[in-house]
């Protein structure tokens, strides 16, 4: 193959004459180049991870403080007091060092001292001070004068230009909640949700929790929190998504979408070029740590761990639990394309392709008129179904030969590609457009996106993009940070040519991407046939709506003094009251007096938007409480995990775990990066993303705030449950927006129009 042509740098064969040696030039060339890039990369990421380990230091400060000790020397001044003469005297002596090298040396070394304890106590100072959270309490926009002395603390010992992990080892630990307070909370929680008799009963398995079996349990959380960063996140990740055997696709991958208005091209590959260039200077500045850090209110850095796995990174399959693969580096695509599937070179003379070469193979990829080989058109749904069958097919067909070597492709490839045959986006004649959008990014054709992969990238016929991103690896933000890069860096900063091409002239001498073979026995098929069948039942259940809600957004909700989140928040709380014939799964007390509120025509409006405000108000204090370790559910899953491994029975956490969840939200972020300014660009806006329903009788509901005047909703549920039903759930969303609204004589822009 050709690809195999630019890889050997040298022919060896014998003839009767002798040996016969060839060279070639340009492989050696590109063989040459591509160990020059790795070299680079290398120095750059330990230049950086040095700048990372010595922040919020740097080495001109190092330099000022050698300099300003010699200087003090020159005149005759001891800033050490004594300690260089110390440092000198324990210096051997040699002909090659005099005394003044001596000194030098020790004056050098002094002075190293010095920085490194400076740049330690300025950590250790910037840690204390991050593990103040009083400022999250604060009323919005009265900020005390102790928080304002803390804010310019933070700012000075912050330093100036942070790189992506320069904040890591300032991070204070997350803390180990008292049980009591965990306990009280939960209870608090769960009142509303119980009548008198099962709320005693489940206060007395609480009494007996905390004064018999949580003190031992305890001990051991704190004692795992004294040596790790974070005492959830481990467990979290095994126990919530590495031990779970059902199918990832809907049950635990999620979505994200394209602009909702914009189609920067209408080209498939030229927009394709375009995603993947983009992702892989993103992949660039992550491997270098050269993005900024995420800041909470530009002022309090958020941990980039995460980050790590975005790239390169695959779920392997297990019998009882999967593992993550997770490579340093990879320098290939693997994409999937009408039943084929394909291993694509990123790299060129070690360079990235540019976006011109890149849209070119995918055009190739695109053209190529080669059928499926027998059972690689619905392959990747092998991913789609249960776990346990998977890792069987994949031990016994895929670990030796030509599957192995494909499987390889995939596995280790940075991401995977799907170039979609049909058109999906936003389209004003077609009432339901999004939803189809959502389900095609949710599930696909359940052959058509490889669910273990970190994420897919899916590239529609007409343009439009999305992605599947596999959970257990990150949360949706990070892999809302990526999508951001991505969107602004292919429309404001690579863009197109006047045919929706991308810029440049494309090398036609590189060798086309490499058809992955694969020999899959008529057992694989069948294996893949009953994995297909499993999640296609998954995948027909999935009732969903997508909308957007262009009444009002946070310019109108911010009128009215609260918070946008605790507004959309109580304003699901109310539409899943309203639709549902059971009492509302609220998370507090004020929250379902609000709701019964609404229905109570004998309640005024005075007294509702009372009840509305302390709800709003108890929200935002609950989503506090969580942001700085104070939660409910993660302490108590973590108890429970204790209790597993010490064989110890508590019918309280059993209890606790059994609980389900018919009702799951989840806020999109954006402008996290700030690649464009939205008020420009208005059309700009993101669709945000979705999941599906956490339980078989209840919702799953996404929603992102974008910009002043709309905010879009992804709504998922099951046909199959007689209870619930999307479209009259989305219904219920908007009726219970106006309504809360209305309370405040606050009119949507509809009506002042």
């Amino acid at each position: 193959m050709a690809e195999a042509h630019q890889a050997v740098a040298f022919q060896f064969t014998v003839t009767p004459d002798g040996f016969d040696f060839h060279l070639s030039r340009e492989a050696l060339k590109q063989l040459y180049l591509a160990g020059v890039y790795s070299w680079k990369k290398r120095l750059v990421c330990a230049k950086n991870s040095f700048l990372s380990g010595v922040y919020p230091a740097s080495p001109s400060s190092w330099m000022v403080v050698v300099m300003a000790t010699a200087g003090s020397f020159y005149c005759q001044l001891d800033p050490s007091m004594g300690v260089i003469a110390r440092i000198r005297c324990y210096l051997p002596g040699s002909r090659f060092l005099s005394l003044q090298s001596r000194t030098v040396v020790s004056a050098a070394l002094f002075s190293t001292g010095v920085w490194l304890a400076a740049v330690l106590l300025c950590r250790h100072s910037l840690k204390l001070l991050l593990s103040y959270h009083g400022w999250m309490f604060e009323p919005h926009g009265k900020m005390s004068r102790g928080t304002k002395i803390w804010a310019a603390l933070v700012k000075v010992l912050s330093g100036r230009k942070p790189l992506l992990y320069s904040f890591q080892s300032s991070l204070p630990k997350l803390p180990v909640p008292p049980v009591e307070a965990t306990v009280t909370r939960y209870l608090e929680s769960v009142r509303p949700l119980m009548d008198e008799e099962k709320y005693r009963r489940m206060e007395a398995l609480a009494e007996e929790f905390k004064e018999k079996t949580a003190p031992q349990l305890q001990k051991y959380l704190v004692l795992k929190s004294w040596w790790t960063t974070n005492y959830v996140s481990d467990w979290w990740e095994e126990y919530i998504y590495l031990r779970g055997r059902g199918p990832l696709m809907v049950n635990s991958n999620y979505y994200a979408m394209d602009f909702l208005y914009v189609t920067p091209s209408r080209v498939q590959a030229a927009r394709a070029g375009n995603a993947v260039h983009s992702m892989l200077l993103y992949r660039r500045k992550l491997d270098r740590g050269e993005l900024p850090p995420v800041m909470a209110l530009g002022l309090v850095p958020m941990c980039s761990y995460q980050m790590e796995r975005m790239f390169n990174t695959t779920r392997i399959p297990g019998k009882d639990t999967d593992t993550l693969l997770h490579l340093l580096n990879s320098k290939h695509l693997a994409v999937y394309h009408r039943g084929r599937f394909y291993k694509l070179w990123l790299f060129h003379g070690g360079s990235l392709l540019r976006p011109r070469d890149l849209e070119m193979q995918f055009q190739r990829i695109l053209d190529d008129p080669s059928p499926p080989q027998p059972g690689e058109e619905r392959l990747a749904a092998l991913t789609a179904g249960e776990r346990a069958p998977w890792a069987e097919a994949r031990a016994r067909f895929f670990s030796y030969g030509r599957n192995k070597v494909s499987l390889d492709a995939i596995e280790r490839a940075a991401f995977f590609l799907t170039l979609d045959e049909e058109a999906q986006g936003y389209t004003p004649d077609r009432a339901d457009c999004m939803d189809a959008y959502a389900k095609s990014l949710l599930h696909g054709k359940c052959y058509d996106r490889w669910f273990d992969k970190s994420f897919t990238l899916v590239v529609y016929k007409n343009g439009k993009l999305g992605a599947n991103a596999e959970h257990s690896w990150a949360d949706a933000p990070i892999v809302g940070h990526l999508w951001e890069f991505m969107l602004g860096t292919d429309q404001f900063q690579l863009g197109y040519d006047e045919g929706g091409h991308c810029r440049g002239e494309p090398n036609t001498q590189l060798a086309p991407p490499q058809r992955l073979q694969w020999d899959i026995a008529p057992e694989c098929q069948e294996a893949i046939e009953r994995s297909y069948r499993v999640a296609k039942a998954l995948a027909d259940d999935v009732d969903f709506c997508c909308f957007q809600f262009s009444q009002f957004g946070k310019g109108l909700i911010k009128q009215c003094r609260t918070s946008p989140d605790a507004f959309i928040q109580l304003s699901l709380q109310l539409a899943h009251f309203r639709g549902r014939t059971e009492t509302v799964r609220s998370c507090t007390a004020e929250s379902t007096a609000f709701v019964r509120s609404m229905a109570d025509a004998r309640q005024s409006r005075a007294e509702r938007k009372r009840l509305f405000t302390l709800a709003a108000d108890k929200h935002q204090h609950m989503c506090r409480m969580a942001m700085t370790g104070a939660g409910i559910d993660r302490h108590l899953f973590c108890l429970y995990v204790v209790s597993r491994y010490l064989g110890v029975r508590s019918p309280f956490l059993a209890q606790v775990l059994a609980e389900p969840w018919r009702l799951s939200t989840s806020q999109t972020p954006q402008q996290q990066l700030k690649m464009f300014d939205l008020d420009k660009h208005p059309d700009h806006v993101s669709t945000g993303g979705g999941f599906g329903p956490v339980a078989d009788d209840g919702y799953g509901v996404s929603y992102i705030i974008a910009g002043e005047n709309l905010i879009t909703f992804h709504v998922s549920s099951k046909h199959s449950s007689a209870e619930t039903d999307s479209k009259r759930f989305a219904g219920h969303i908007r009726q219970a927006m106006l309504d809360i609204a209305e309370l405040f004589d606050v009119p949507p822009r509809a009506a002042r129009k």
